[in-house]
């Protein structure tokens, strides 16, 4: 008989526990030290508040330290989210979210999973925009791991200083460009924090598996510089070869504590760092960035799915972008990746069909000289054209995306002109936070007379026109990426390769029904979420086999269900 850890490990030796960090660790809250009932009720992973059972109470030394009355989880829900409704400003309640994940981490979760559609921009976007943006101001307990320059040299020793040793994904950002907001700094640290509440609520990544990193360089931000309130780092960033060395060491140091299969995600790191880190470490660690890769794929599967209803397949369309950032040029490759893939013609002749506008006008080959490195490829043969609506009306797209992160830029003209030459233009807005969105639901309906399939990166709600309800989808980053961590982590995959990212992309599109296609939506409703991410998750973990990326042996049978069985559930369990 295999001992239980060969076989947590598929007969691997799982030195760092690192394959087991799904499963639920059948512990007593008391299996490392004596948990007395008055620590027991402040430890937010045990604490179940007034659910204690009368049994626990005598077993725990808890008689007294609560009021006799005995109540289910369902009715602490019930009161909590009737509390949350009172509160009319979205930053109260995010306070209120994160005030009961410190003090209750199960009724936290379960809050967020049965309410997701509600609590979702909650807990992440827009309001993490707004949290950050005041991090300093309500901030109350430390969350995550803050490293700094100070710390250079003492990486290793400051991730030994948190409590959890198997850890299996880590979200870190250096705070440089905050969703559309710029640089927030240390006070980024909302961010990593609330992606991760993500990966547990949507992907049942176990909660203690997961560690939020800021990496303070500094801040170029002066009104954080003369805030008495900032907590991180008064001085300017840090950059060169100074910035690349602490980097460095943090990899290596993730690497030696943590093993080789912990998911690294860089989050709003700079356009020119970002490209930079995932180049540089996707050879050697097991690293993700989601504002190029997971965007990217969300944004496919929207547009596949979109393609159902419009008729064709990629290649047939051709595609223009505002926006030639980290997102832009991330969604633009995978789309040529995948086109590539369907049509067997190479990628470079794929790229041909995917033009794309920066600040500067229309991305043309007389500009290649003067282009950062990750817009050259889409410089394509075209005279110069200075404005987004010029672009338009030379290169006549069928599908419009927006990833500028600057607000109200597809103009009525934009749109119109779409309409002009498409019966069902496709039209993406996903820049966030809403105020930063290049059109809203209603304006795309209203000036292409009902007829634009749309998605938005921030929610919008139903718009009507004439007489109908249209319902505009949202290309959410958090329909992939939990998903996506959860297929990594259960396969134990060393690395991640693009037809993983082509994998999440397809799975997200087959779960779009006929019944959400007949309202308009090209993304499936939030309410199944856990169930699109473990399909997610297993065609992910599928690819990871097929390519030998995966070290988690045998390969199940049954991919779904093995998922499902290692997702997260947030109920309470009995102490004896």
């Amino acid at each position: 008989m295999a001992s239980e850890m060969e076989m947590a490990g598929g007969g691997v030796e799982d030195a760092y526990g690192e394959d087991r960090a799904t499963e639920e660790q059948l512990v007593t809250p008391w299996s490392f030290s004596v948990a007395s009932g008055y620590t027991l009720l402040r430890d937010p992973r045990h604490n179940k508040g007034l659910a204690f059972s009368e049994a626990e109470r005598d077993a725990h030394y808890l008689r007294g330290l609560l009021p006799p009355s005995i109540v289910s989880q369902e009715l602490q829900e019930k009161k909590l989210m009737h509390n949350l409704r009172q509160y009319t400003v979205p930053l109260q309640r995010y306070i209120a979210m994160m005030d009961l994940q410190e003090r209750n981490e199960r009724l936290f979760y379960k809050l967020l999973i049965d309410n997701v559609e509600e609590l979702l921009p909650v807990v992440y976007t827009p309001t993490v925009g707004e949290a950050c943006q005041k991090y300093g101001s309500i901030y109350r307990r430390p969350q995550g791991l803050y490293i700094s320059l100070k710390d250079k040299g003492k990486i290793l020793e400051v991730l030994k200083n948190w409590p959890e040793r198997s850890i299996q994904v880590i979200v870190v950002t250096d705070g440089e460009r905050i969703l559309g907001l710029g640089d927030l700094g240390c006070q980024g640290m909302g961010i990593p924090v609330g992606k991760l509440s993500l990966y547990t609520a949507l992907g049942g990544v176990r909660p203690s598996a997961c560690l939020p990193i800021t990496i303070d360089v500094g801040t170029y931000n002066e009104s954080l510089l003369n805030d008495e309130f900032y907590i991180g780092l008064k001085q300017r960033r840090a950059t060169g070869q100074e910035y690349h060395e602490l980097l460095e060491e943090f990899m290596s140091a993730v690497k030696q504590n943590y093993g080789e299969k912990v998911l690294i995600q860089f989050e709003d790191f700079a356009n020119h760092n970002a490209f930079d880190l995932l180049a540089k470490y996707s050879k050697s660690h097991l690293v993700f960035n989601d504002d190029i890769q997971g965007t990217a794929s969300v944004v496919l599967a929207g547009l596949i799915a979109a393609l159902k209803v419009v008729g064709g397949n990629l290649a047939d369309h051709t595609y223009l972008f505002l926006g030639a950032g980290e997102a832009g040029t991330g969604i633009a490759e995978l789309i040529a990746l995948e086109m590539s893939k369907q049509t067997d013609i190479p990628i470079e002749e794929c790229r041909k069909k995917v033009w794309l506008v920066d600040s500067r006008g229309l991305i043309v080959e007389s500009r290649k000289e003067s282009l950062q490195h990750f817009k050259q490829p889409w410089a394509h043969e075209h005279e110069p054209v200075k404005t987004l609506l010029e672009a338009v009306q030379a290169i006549k797209p069928t599908v419009l995306i927006g990833t500028s992160g600057v607000g109200k830029t597809f103009t009525q003209e934009v749109v119109e002109a779409m309409a002009s030459f498409n019966e069902r233009p496709v039209i993406f807005s996903l820049s966030n936070p809403t105020s930063h969105s290049e059109c809203t639901a209603e304006e795309a309906y209203t000036w292409t007379q009902g007829r634009a399939v749309f998605a938005s990166g921030s929610p919008f709600d139903p718009v009507e026109y004439e007489g109908k309800t249209y319902v505009p989808g949202q290309s959410n980053n958090a329909y992939i990426f939990p998903g996506f961590g959860l297929g990594v982590v259960i396969s134990g995959a060393i690395r991640v390769h693009d037809d993983m990212l082509l994998a999440a992309s397809e799975a997200l599109a087959e779960q779009v029904s006929e019944d959400n296609f007949a309202r308009g939506l090209i993304f499936p409703p939030f309410t199944n979420i856990r169930k699109i991410s473990a399909h997610i998750a297993a065609k992910v973990a599928a690819k990871a086999y097929d390519l030998g990326l995966a070290s988690r042996l045998p390969r199940p049978d049954d991919l779904v269900k093995y998922a499902e069985s290692c997702m997260y559930t947030p109920a309470y369990r009995s102490y004896r």
